[in-house]
């Protein structure tokens, strides 16, 4: 039987600004509900009548009942999962962890994000590490038969990306973590743009380590982050950003690291932010993960389907599995001009450039793409109006 579908006139009821212009940018930093903005500004009030201490400890119980409810959305158990003020801080701190020396590799993929890139060049550079590029096949999807001839016992990660940022592919992940697993090397993924719109769970992906934010698909606050890693993966790790949220300080000269997840927290966050992550986990477990995907699914498909006719646009997704991000181009027309030329028309979309995907779109021979990503409560006469307007571009 087909899930059920989110109404989306339902969801605008629930979401400010989604009914007043064509929302298409839940891929950049999506709408939250109603809830999640109460439950922030609320507490931000509490703190200013009672201070932060005094408002933080009232809502001890629900704080700590969050890892519960991040271990049913990731499929683990609470001591696998951390809080971040970002979905970069949980990355970044899982790679400084990585234990790398001299002649060890990094694999990585044609559809990785800047940001990590960036990252992993540096930190390879400083330790004499190497990072090297497994290929894709013109599906935009790994090859997997590359990836298990480049595996040795020198690969320490491979780093995978679920949904890349330029476009509507989702990578088939658990195939490729399966083999980097067995060869001995550890499985970081990037599901910042999947999370929220796809299940992803620790177990479905194979992945070691997942990495997300808070502030895209799944509509929580800015400066919110998520971590899962299974706990044989935080046996090989070595964590050395580490504060009294993740160590105590028990003699002169030692301290004892935490040995769950949270050894990768740090003490001092956002709690008005951090409660309205846990209302937007809550609410999207509630809506039901797979009813979510099939939603944004909908919705995408919708708009692909209505650019692909269009003379002078081309839909560039990949992939026989597209996601809820949709990049198009307009022969003669640069992305940037395209993106504010909707936003006179209400309409909000972003743009992708080869810096932050720099391997997949030089293959492609591209600088920049158009990207929209509508959410489940962008109406089907809204991404009509959304079609219609590019092609009066």
């Amino acid at each position: 039987m087909d899930t059920q579908l989110i109404p989306a006139e339902l969801a605008q009821q629930d979401t400010p600004g989604a009914a007043s212009q064509i929302f298409l940018d839940s891929a950049g930093s999506s709408l939250p509900p109603s809830s999640v903005l109460d439950e922030v500004i609320n507490h931000l009030r509490r703190e200013a009548e009672v201070g932060g201490y005094r408002a933080f400890g009232e809502r001890l119980d629900d704080m700590e009942a969050g890892y519960g409810l991040a271990a049913e959305f990731f499929g683990c158990s609470p001591d696998e999962v951390a809080f971040t003020d970002s979905a970069t801080r949980s990355w970044l701190s899982i790679l400084d962890a990585v234990p790398l020396g001299q002649g060890d590799r990094i694999l990585t993929t044609e559809v990785e994000y800047g940001g990590n890139a960036i990252a992993f060049l540096n930190l390879a550079q400083q330790v004499g590490a190497t990072v090297e590029v497994v290929p894709s096949g013109a599906d935009g999807l790994i090859d997997l038969e590359a990836l298990r001839d480049t595996l040795d016992e020198r690969v320490k990660l491979l780093s995978l990306v679920h949904v890349p940022t330029n476009g509507g592919v989702v990578s088939p992940v658990a195939g490729a973590a399966a083999i980097a697993r067995e060869a001995g090397a550890l499985v970081l993924l990037d599901a910042c743009q999947s999370i929220g719109q796809l299940p992803v769970t620790l177990e479905g992906t194979g992945a070691d380590i997942i990495t997300g934010t808070g502030r895209k698909w799944l509509r929580g606050p800015r400066g919110t982050g998520l971590l899962a890693l299974r706990r044989d993966a935080l046996d090989r790790l070595r964590p050395r950003l580490v504060d009294l949220a993740g160590a105590t300080w028990t003699g002169r000269d030692e301290i004892s690291l935490r040995d769950d997840a949270r050894v990768f927290e740090l003490w001092e966050y956002s709690v008005a932010d951090r409660l309205g992550l846990l209302v937007a986990l809550r609410y999207a477990l509630d809506l039901g993960l797979d009813r979510v995907a099939a939603s944004v699914t909908d919705r995408a498909n919708r708009l692909r389907a209505g650019l692909e006719p269009l003379p002078r646009v081309t839909v560039r997704d990949l992939g026989e599995q597209p996601s809820g991000i949709v990049s198009f181009t307009v022969d003669g027309m640069a992305a940037d001009d395209v993106k504010t030329a909707l936003a006179d028309r209400d309409i909000t979309v972003t743009v992708s450039r080869v810096t932050s995907t720099r391997h997949d779109m030089t293959r492609r021979g591209l600088e920049q793409v158009v990207r929209a990503s509508p959410h489940y409560f962008v109406a089907d006469g809204q991404i009509d109006r959304a079609v219609d307007a590019v092609a009066r571009l």
